[in-house]
């Protein structure tokens, strides 16, 4: 009587991993966002409240640099604090970064 039970169960788990694995991994061409997603990257109304959260900002990836924009010329320009590492929290706050260097909010 137990071996149907626990034979639908395993079927069912076999047929929901699949789903769940791809769900963990992110979105893929053509899905949509999960609200899970949504809710880990804070979308920030101005600076100052980015400021709050993370004091030097927020970077794209490691790889960029902080650069400020003289006689129509970028160089290098320096920072107070460093900022925060993280691509998607970049992307959410991408109009954020008016220098367009790769990081939002530097300070």
């Amino acid at each position: 009587m137990r071996r149907p039970l626990a034979a639908a169960a395993l079927a069912l788990v076999l047929l929901v991993a699949p789903a769940a694995a791809a769900e963990a991994c992110g979105p893929t061409a053509g899905s949509t966002v999960t609200s899970a997603h949504a809710a880990k990257t804070k979308v920030f109304k101005n600076c100052t409240a980015m400021h709050r959260s993370y004091a030097g900002g927020v970077a794209k990836s490691s790889k960029v640099h902080n650069t400020k924009t003289v006689s129509g010329h970028k160089v290098a320009a320096k920072s107070k604090h460093k900022p925060k590492v993280s691509a998607a929290l970049y992307a959410a706050n991408k109009k954020l970064d008016r220098d367009k260097d790769g990081i939002a909010c530097e300070s």
